[in-house]
């Protein structure tokens, strides 16, 4: 096992370079960037001004915009108008983009190879700071969202695979395509709607993760607290969740009722519930647990974005999206190059989870 634990994480090596490599090869080739958006700023202030003294001396918009600038490095910007190229330079060298592309690639992943992510370009706070600033939020939607999919979901697998056919199976079947056919916004809408003071009942808080006052409670008031204000962005985000994983669990455990040795051990006289939870549950649930750092990843980072948005939850999933929206690079890479180490590491923390579900599984032999 030791010999494989290696290899994976060698192999990691490789894997994260081409993933960091592959999209900043993409934010080059799309338009806009930091210098962009402040000049753009800088264009629209002008503008703003132009036309206030435009409309008490009578000249017109159009004569008031100055030609395109370019900035030192040769590159045209749309909104530098009539600005000082030296200024331009300016802002250039100070967001390190007076160097070659290639360059700065190589210069962020040294910095990154000793976890120095940089400062945001918009924000007074380094990368760290902000993520473990929006972490809290992020982990607890996704800790919450994934223990309640799989406690629900296996359950109920299991369950539709011994009624197979049966109303049961039919009925529950027919609740979870509905739910998964329901995204989790509109779901989310609709709790607001009904119980968060939008029309009927104002039983739960509609924003934040505690309420403002969160430090005079004690401390069984603040979990009671904090329990409500996760009860309906929880609910929400877990509505369209928990169908793959239960038609993937019912799925396994057809699979292995139907197998030779499960037929062996009923011949033998054993009970149903020692089959199902001795025998198939071990084997069947392999697949499933192949899948948790995955689910885990995409709720906790990408999941869970419209749902911090319409509570007013300031985590991870909001975070990347202002960064890829005001063009905030460091903020994106940072993120970028911490999320995908941490799903390479639990990949492999998934591989080791299946030897202690079934000890016959060696990875030993196995060829990656």
């Amino acid at each position: 096992m030791g010999a494989y634990i290696v290899r994976r994480l060698l192999l990691m090596i490789p894997t994260l370079l081409a993933i960091m490599l592959v999209n900043f090869a993409v934010v080059q080739i799309v338009p806009g960037g930091p210098i962009e958006r402040i000049l753009s700023q800088l264009d629209r202030t002008a503008v703003s001004a132009t036309a206030r003294v435009s409309g008490a001396s009578g000249e017109t918009l159009q004569g008031a915009q100055a030609r395109p600038g370019a900035g030192a490095s040769g590159r045209i910007y749309r909104g530098a108008q009539g600005l000082d190229p030296e200024f331009i330079a300016q802002l250039e060298k100070q967001f390190g983009f007076d160097q070659p592309v290639w360059k700065r690639f190589l210069l962020m992943m040294r910095s990154y190879l000793f976890f120095d992510f940089g400062k945001s370009y918009f924000r007074d706070a380094t990368v760290l700071q902000l993520v473990l600033e929006k972490m809290p939020v992020s982990i607890s939607l996704g800790l919450w969202e994934t223990l309640l999919v799989y406690l629900i979901s296996i359950p109920l697998g299991i369950a539709k695979a011994v009624r197979d056919g049966s109303r049961f199976d039919v009925w529950t079947s027919a609740v979870v395509v509905a739910g998964n056919a329901v995204p989790s916004f509109l779901f989310a809408i609709l709790l607001i709607v009904l119980f968060a003071g939008g029309r009927y009942f104002a039983w739960f808080p509609l924003r934040g993760i505690v309420s403002d006052n969160w430090r005079d409670l004690s401390w069984p008031a603040l979990a009671l607290d904090y329990l409500r204000h996760m009860a309906l962005p929880v609910t929400a985000m877990l509505i369209g969740s928990f169908a793959s994983l239960t038609i993937l669990t019912k799925n396994s455990f057809l699979e292995e009722i139907n197998k030779q040795y499960v037929m062996t051990a009923r011949a033998k006289g054993l009970a149903e519930r020692r089959v199902l939870y001795g025998h198939v549950f071990r084997n069947a649930m392999l697949i499933v647990i192949a899948g948790f750092p995955a689910a885990f990843i995409g709720v906790l980072f990408t999941g869970s974005l419209l749902i911090e948005v319409i509570f007013s939850l300031d985590g991870l999933g909001l975070l990347g999206f202002e960064a890829a929206v005001n063009r905030d690079y460091q903020v994106m890479f940072g993120t970028l190059y911490m999320f995908t180490l941490l799903g390479l590491v639990l990949g492999l923390v998934s591989d080791l989870t299946y030897t202690f579900v079934d000890p016959r599984i060696d990875f030993e032999g196995r060829e990656l």
